[in-house]
C-alpha cells in the first residue's frame, strides 16, 4: 500500500556526489512549479492511502520559497511531511536558525540530513553539523543519513568459493555511483543477481515523483507520467509482471532482466543493483517512457 510518496523539487544540488543515485548536480535540470505540486497533493489525496509527502532533491533548499510553500500545502491536506537536505546552507548558529524555525512553525516531522564524507570538504562536514545541532536545539525530529563507502572482503563460507569477494558498506551502486564508484572492485558473473535486493515492485510502499510526472519506483524506473495518466488510475492498472521492465526484475532480478533483452556484460557486474543499472541504460531507447529521465543514467 502506497503511503509515502517523495517530490524531487529539483534536479539541482550544489553538490556532485560520486554516490548520488540520481546524477544531481549544479546543471541539472528539472524543478518543480507550485501548481505542480498542488496537483500532485490533490491526487496524492485521492489515493486515500498517502500519509507521508517527502521534499527533497537534488537539493530541496536550493529552491527553499518553493520547498515552504510545498509543505504548507501538504500540511493543510493533513499530510506528515519530511525532508532530505545535505545541510550546505548553514553558515552559521543564527543563519541555520533562520533557515529552520519556518520548519518547525510548519511542524515537519522529519528532517534528513547527509553526514558523511561523499557530501564534499571539511568545510561542508561542519556545515552539517551545525545544522544538526542547531535543529535538535529548536526541537526538529534530526535524522541522519551517513553512507559508507564500498569495502571489499573475501569470504569463503558455505556455498562461495575459496577467496570470494564481498561487497560491503552502504552505497548502492546505481547512478552515478555505478559509474565513478565500482572501477576496480570486483566484479561477478551477470548471471549471479538473481533478485532484487531493495525495491518492493508489486506493493510498493514509496514512490519518487518529479516536476517531468514520472512516477519512479526506483531511480530512472518509471510506470508512467501522471501528468498524462492521474496516480489513482496509474496504479489500478498497474501489474508488476506486465511491466516490461519491472516484469522481468519480480520474475528473476537483474539477471532476468539483462536475460530478457540480450544484455550480458562481459566483466559482470558488482552488485544487483549495478547488473540492473547497467542494463536499464542499455534499454533506454527501447522503453523511453519506461526508463526516464534520462539524466538520471548519466546521459543528458
Amino acid at each position: 500500500m502506497l503511503s509515502q510518496l517523495h517530490l524531487l523539487l529539483t534536479y539541482r544540488c550544489d553538490f556532485e556526489c560520486d554516490h548520488c543515485f540520481l546524477y544531481c548536480g549544479p546543471q541539472a535540470k528539472g524543478t518543480f512549479t507550485p501548481e505542480q505540486i498542488a496537483e500532485v497533493l490533490a491526487q496524492a489525496e485521492g489515493l486515500g492511502t498517502v500519509e507521508w509527502i517527502y521534499f527533497e532533491g537534488g537539493e530541496p533548499f536550493l529552491v527553499y520559497p518553493l520547498m515552504i510553500e510545498g509543505i504548507r500545502m501538504a500540511g493543510a491536506k493533513g499530510f506528515k511531511t519530511g525532508i532530505v537536505t545535505n545541510g550546505n546552507w548553514a553558515v552559521s548558529d543564527e543563519d541555520a536558525r533562520i533557515w529552520l524555525e519556518p520548519l518547525c512553525e510548519l511542524g515537519v516531522a522529519d528532517l534528513s540530513m547527509s553526514d558523511d564524507g561523499f557530501h564534499g570538504s571539511e568545510r561542508a562536514d561542519a556545515r552539517v553539523k551545525m545544522a544538526i545541532r542547531v535543529a535538535r536545539g529548536l526541537g526538529l525530529p534530526v535524522n541522519t543519513i551517513t553512507v559508507e563507502g564500498p569495502t571489499v572482503t573475501s569470504d569463503a563460507g558455505e556455498g562461495r568459493c575459496k577467496g570470494a569477494a564481498i561487497i560491503g558498506g552502504d552505497v548502492v551502486f546505481r547512478g552515478r555511483a555505478a559509474d565513478r564508484l565500482t572501477r576496480g572492485l570486483p566484479s561477478s558473473p551477470w548471471r549471479a543477481f538473481t533478485e532484487c535486493p531493495y525495491e518492493d515492485l508489486e506493493t510498493p510502499g514509496r514512490v519518487h515523483v518529479d516536476c517531468f510526472g514520472n512516477v519512479q519506483f526506483c531511480q530512472g524506473l518509471s510506470i508512467g507520467s501522471l501528468w498524462k495518466t492521474p496516480l489513482s488510475r496509474l496504479f489500478a492498472a498497474y501489474r508488476a509482471r506486465s511491466h516490461p521492465i519491472c516484469g522481468p526484475l519480480v520474475e528473476g532480478g537483474p539477471a532476468r532482466l539483462a536475460e530478457a533483452y540480450g544484455f550480458a556484460p562481459e566483466d559482470g557486474a558488482v552488485t544487483a543493483c549495478h547488473l540492473c543499472f547497467l542494463a536499464r541504460r542499455a534499454l533506454i531507447g527501447r522503453f523511453p517512457d519506461y526508463l526516464t529521465p534520462r539524466q538520471v543514467y548519466g546521459l543528458d
